[in-house]
């Protein structure tokens, strides 16, 4: 004799429920393991260095300068196109010995009537060479305000690491500023009077 009706939709409704609630831990579980997965396959898998601050000062010191070579390095400045700032390198090129310590300059304005907070996100060409790119100051480790009109220009200084595979003979470093908002936001919401 076949069970209930209301009995197999009772079951029918708890077996949703149970299979609804594995797939919430499931998703759950995996927003977690995205950032592991996202560092493992970027370091790993494509060679990409994720900057995460300075290089230590320890390992920079450790580089010997390798005179009998040349490296280029190509500098880019990008502005997102909602952002109302001009920047650009102050040189498009250099040549460096690895090893030795560098500094380059980017200028930076806000054409805007208003303080704008940005943030600068780098990216090396190709890929694997960012494993070899160590930058130990940098105005992408931070986030730069510029109040309307106001110009400044910015350091990176870096090392590229010796051991720079000797088939890579450019570099790209390339950034591009983005408004960061949510910056902006708390900054007036400290400057605000508290009442």
């Amino acid at each position: 004799m076949s069970a209930d009706p209301r009995e197999r939709a009772r079951r029918g409704s708890a077996r949703i429920i149970r299979v609804a609630l594995a797939v919430g831990a499931v998703m759950f579980l995996f927003g977690f393991a995205c950032v592991p997965i996202y560092r493992i396959v970027c370091t790993h898998v494509l060679g990409i260095k994720l900057d995460e601050g300075p290089a230590s000062a320890g390992k920079v010191d450790a580089f010997q300068v390798d005179a009998s070579r040349e490296v280029t390095v190509e500098f880019v400045g990008n502005v997102n196109s909602a952002l109302p700032w001009q920047f650009a390198p102050e040189k498009v090129r250099i040549s460096v010995h690895p090893g030795q310590m560098t500094l380059a300059w980017f200028d930076a304005q806000n054409v805007s009537d208003r303080a704008i907070t940005g943030h600068a996100v780098p990216s090396v060409a190709p890929n694997t060479a960012s494993l070899y790119f160590n930058k130990v100051e940098c105005f992408c480790f931070t986030d730069q305000t510029l109040q309307a009109g106001e110009s400044r220009r910015m350091p990176v200084r870096f090392v590229v690491d010796p051991r720079l595979p000797a088939n890579i003979k450019t570099l790209t470093l390339s950034y591009t500023f983005y408004e960061n908002e949510l910056a902006e936001r708390r900054a007036a919401q400290s400057a605000a009077p508290a009442g």
